[in-house]
């Protein structure tokens, strides 16, 4: 979407969240208000009201709202004093705590819709209600939120709406989030085995034996492809001492997100990252300019202490593993391996049929180094993207702390984006840690570090794989490629006899010969994803064929049970979407 449009959308919104708190308090006076920003897919308003508001309310809400849109007042910003700000908003704690914060003299900005309603805010905002009357909007949940995100504050009311600029745009919307949800990869985790996440481990996800497939075919597939990009794998330690944190400017940067223990007196930390791991290794013996790049691929299970509001399925955890990559180069070489890097990302999501788009991540605020470290980096990640000839947006402040980074946003068949692949360039840890090399002229150098991920993280890209395919894995995926069933007990041993080939054919397949119901057992099989049924009775025994039901509404007969291989072992190995 263009960046003009996208604004005035965002505009509206916000906009759009302003009535809807005059709306609320309009209903019920006691209401006090928090904030209310525009977010994605419309807005949301935080308020403090002892009445729980259920979807029950939603229609008088929203009646409520349009009155006030079609009234079309305008919406009128009044720049006052911070003394004059606290008076008009001495009866709500939340914004007068908003309002302290502001340095002294500083000037507060108020925008009035209509005589009686007023809020602080920013903005910017459209310049009447009348700009509004197009819009359609539909209020669709009301879920607990923390004041400011803190567990210690007192617990508010989150008024969630979608808001679009047609009625057309909307329902898209909402039929989008009914398709989303039945592919909700927790529900779709659980009935098909996969994953669970325990009440003795919240946010530390349990992989069950379906799952764990799942998973070693994702990680065979990233071995593969990586030991032919001239990675070498390594694995580092799971926990580290403090000291090596405070190096890595992770315990400054990072340190409320880090589980941490006393060992022999000493502080040490679980890993959140893998990096500074990677820097050891590369410190732990002399390299040459020879040796560079140097790149360590690393499936490295890592630790972060995320809020329990915050956590979700698989796509939110406290416990994941990141298919690390560390790139150890001269600065001659940084352009070539972010090409290289790009390249191999590009090359993994196209085997999953993902399209994607990409974004450029500059310095933010909480960041360590130079102005000129920090130019040197964005104008490499640049100029690579620009011989590459791909688009991008520039996003900006929202690098890491130590570098600038390329954001991956993949976009899923149900036209919702993940954010999955990075690359960071990374001038800070090599300086930290003192790296070295020795160059052609025989002195010492200092090496630059590229720090990358494709899946990201082995968690989110599953649990972005589950909803994407809505369960149904291609083959080459499937914890269960085949299921054999019987249609009568006289058939078992066939069916037996065909499940040992298909096994020595290193294909994953599992028998069902219980004394059930032939529609009973394919129904069954059907729900639990599996992509291809071979059915056998007496006439396939007595020909020595099969029968097959397929994904697509496949149902053929009389069929050969090698060329049937055939065809198997052709759909895993070309990784047929």
């Amino acid at each position: 979407m263009e960046k003009d449009k996208q604004q005035e959308i965002e505009k509206a919104r916000h906009s759009l969240a302003h009535i809807l708190a005059k709306a609320i308090v309009s209903l019920y006076p006691k209401t006090k208000l928090t904030i209310g920003p525009a977010i994605d897919d419309g807005f949301y308003y935080d308020i403090d009201l002892d009445e729980n508001l259920t979807p029950d309310h939603f229609p008088a809400i929203e009646k409520k709202m349009k009155e006030i849109i079609n009234k079309g007042e305008p919406f009128v910003r009044k720049v006052v004093s911070k003394e004059e700000a606290l008076k008009l908003f001495k009866d709500n704690e939340y914004k007068t705590e908003i309002i302290n914060e502001l340095p002294e003299g500083e000037e507060v900005s108020i925008y009035y819709t209509g005589d009686d309603f007023f809020d602080l805010c920013r903005g910017p905002h459209v310049e009447s209600a009348k700009n509004l009357q197009n819009y359609a909007y539909k209020i669709h949940a009301v879920n607990g939120a923390y004041w400011r995100g803190n567990e210690k504050n007192k617990m508010l009311q989150r008024v969630y709406a979608y808001a679009y600029p047609d009625k057309k745009q909307l329902n898209e919307h909402i039929q989008m989030i009914e398709e989303a949800k039945k592919r909700d990869h927790r529900k779709l985790g659980r009935e098909l085995k996969l994953f669970m996440i325990s009440p003795e481990g919240p946010g530390f996800p349990f992989y069950l034996p379906k799952g764990m497939i799942l998973r070693n075919v994702l990680t065979d597939y990233w071995r593969q492809v990586h030991t032919e990009a001239g990675y070498k794998e390594i694995m580092t330690p799971i926990m580290l001492n403090r000291h090596l944190w405070e190096t890595s400017g992770h315990w400054d940067h990072y340190k409320q997100n880090m589980f941490t223990s006393t060992i022999d007196d000493e502080t040490y930390a679980v890993k959140p990252m893998n990096c500074p791991g990677g820097v050891l290794v590369y410190k732990s013996e002399p390299h040459s300019y020879r040796d560079l790049p140097l790149r360590l691929g690393e499936l490295g299970l890592v630790h972060r202490y995320e809020k329990s509001g915050e956590l979700g399925g698989l796509l939110r955890v406290r416990s994941f593993t990141q298919d690390d990559a560390h790139i150890f180069m001269t600065p001659s070489q940084i352009k070539d391996e972010i090409k290289n890097v790009v390249a191999l990302i590009d090359k993994i999501y196209k085997v999953f049929n993902f399209t994607y788009h990409v974004e450029l991540s500059t310095r933010p605020e909480n960041s360590m180094g130079s102005d000129e470290d920090w130019e040197m980096a964005t104008n490499g990640l640049k100029d690579a993207l620009d011989e590459l000839g791909l688009s991008y947006v520039i996003n900006e402040g929202d690098g890491a702390f130590y570098g600038p980074k390329i954001d991956f946003h993949l976009k899923d068949t149900i036209g919702r984006t993940w954010q999955c692949g990075t690359i960071q360039l990374d001038f800070q840890l090599p300086q930290r840690f003192e790296l070295e090399y020795t160059g052609e002229d025989g002195e010492k150098h200092r090496p630059i570090m590229i720090h990358r991920v494709i899946y990201g993280s082995l968690e989110r890209f599953i649990g972005l794989l589950i909803e994407n395919f809505a369960g149904a894995f291609p083959l080459w995926l499937s914890p269960e490629q085949v299921r054999v069933l019987s249609l009568t007990e006289r058939n078992t041993d066939y069916v037996d006899k065909i499940v040992a080939k298909l096994k020595q054919e290193g294909l994953r397949v599992e028998a069902d010969n219980r004394n059930e119901k032939i529609g009973y057992k394919i129904r069954e099989a059907l729900n639990e994803k599996v992509p291809y049924l071979i059915i056998v009775g007496d006439e396939e025994e007595k020909n020595g064929t099969i029968s097959i039901r397929g994904r697509g509404f496949e149902n053929k007969s009389g069929l050969n049970l090698d060329d049937f291989i055939a065809r198997l072992k052709n759909e895993i190995e070309t990784k047929k979407i």
